[in-house]
């Protein structure tokens, strides 16, 4: 009886602290949605930023793929305050300025 009392228990601590989390993240003025897809986001720009730095020249293909990953990074990062980013923002950095000389590179070849 007790241990089934300690997990309801758990169980609604768990739940408050879902609510509480989603409530502070819309007094923020962001969507959960939006929230979820700046985490997700963070990580593949984590991964973009070590593949920049590890590749220089980059195949037709691979410029396709890092063009669309750093537009949804980009689309991501723009609709969460900066100040949630702050920290990220010399790798935001990094890629933005691959991301424009790839863009630049496929402009002048066509």
């Amino acid at each position: 009886m007790i241990f089934i009392a300690i997990i309801l228990l758990l169980t609604l601590i768990v739940v408050f602290l879902a609510l509480l989390a989603i409530a502070q993240i819309r007094m923020a003025g962001i969507e959960v949605k939006d929230f979820w897809s700046f985490i997700k986001a963070n990580d593949t720009l984590n991964k973009l930023y070590a593949f920049s730095v590890k590749y220089e020249k980059l195949s037709p293909q691979q410029q396709v793929m890092f063009l669309k990953e750093a537009d949804t990074i980009f689309e991501a990062f723009s609709k969460v305050p900066d100040m949630l980013w702050e920290e990220e923002y010399p790798k935001y950095m990094e890629i933005l300025d691959k991301y424009k000389d790839i863009k630049i590179k496929r402009w002048e070849s066509q």
